[in-house]
């Protein structure tokens, strides 16, 4: 087992991650989109198992786009766009019902950009937020936002259990560990935009092929 500092969340090194997440000319790199994930599973991680259903979904997610990666056609997965482009051409998405490729990398990456439309809410809230206000809330009015709708009842019933179980707001700006609630809120101000980037590009994407609503 790996020292605990190898789990401890960085909320710079997640914003050092999607600072390279874009190619110059706007395309998603996989690898450090998975990089970045990996940082928030460790955010989610810290606080307890309240969003453990979150967190080993997406770690089950990033380990099947690093071993498309990996694999002998990892040259098609460089970046979500040339992975869109390979996988449709190649007729390897289930696009109206699940099917022979119930992990294809587009259906994978779609449910990280989902979870990722969460986390830029609830993080957004948390940067403007003053010290009384209930991070249980705005988790919840985050989710309500995105990642509901995705979820059947019985998993946003969970969900909504779950954010009660949340921890205040100081504990939120300690595991960000970059220093006092000032420097963690500059450093969501510098994040957020970056992640809201990438998310917006992506989901132009997927837009763009009809693909926002991969079963």
């Amino acid at each position: 087992m790996a020292g605990s500092e190898d789990q401890k969340f960085s909320l710079l090194e997640v914003l050092n991650t999607f600072k390279l997440c874009l190619t110059d000319n706007k395309e998603v790199y996989i690898e450090h989109y998975v990089a970045g994930w990996r940082g928030l599973v460790k955010f989610l991680n810290s606080l307890g198992s309240v969003f453990g259903f979150i967190s080993k979904d997406a770690a089950t997610k990033i380990q099947i786009l690093i071993n498309y990666l990996n694999g002998e056609n990892g040259s098609h997965y460089v970046t979500a766009q040339s992975m869109v482009k390979y996988e449709l051409e190649n007729e390897l998405v289930d696009i109206t019902k699940r099917g022979s490729h119930p992990e294809s990398g587009c259906r994978t990456l779609l449910r990280l950009h989902r979870a990722l439309r969460w986390l830029e809410l609830f993080l957004e809230r948390l940067r403007t937020s003053t010290e009384d206000s209930k991070t249980s809330v705005m988790c919840a009015d985050a989710y309500n936002e995105s990642l509901a709708q995705h979820h059947p009842w019985v998993v946003r019933k969970a969900a909504g259990m779950a954010f009660c179980m949340l921890p205040g707001r100081p504990a939120f700006f300690e595991v960000m560990n970059v220093g006092s609630p000032e420097q963690v809120v500059a450093v969501l101000g510098e994040a957020l935009p970056l992640i809201s980037e990438v998310y917006q590009i992506t989901e132009a994407l997927y837009a763009q092929h009809n693909l926002l609503d991969l079963p």
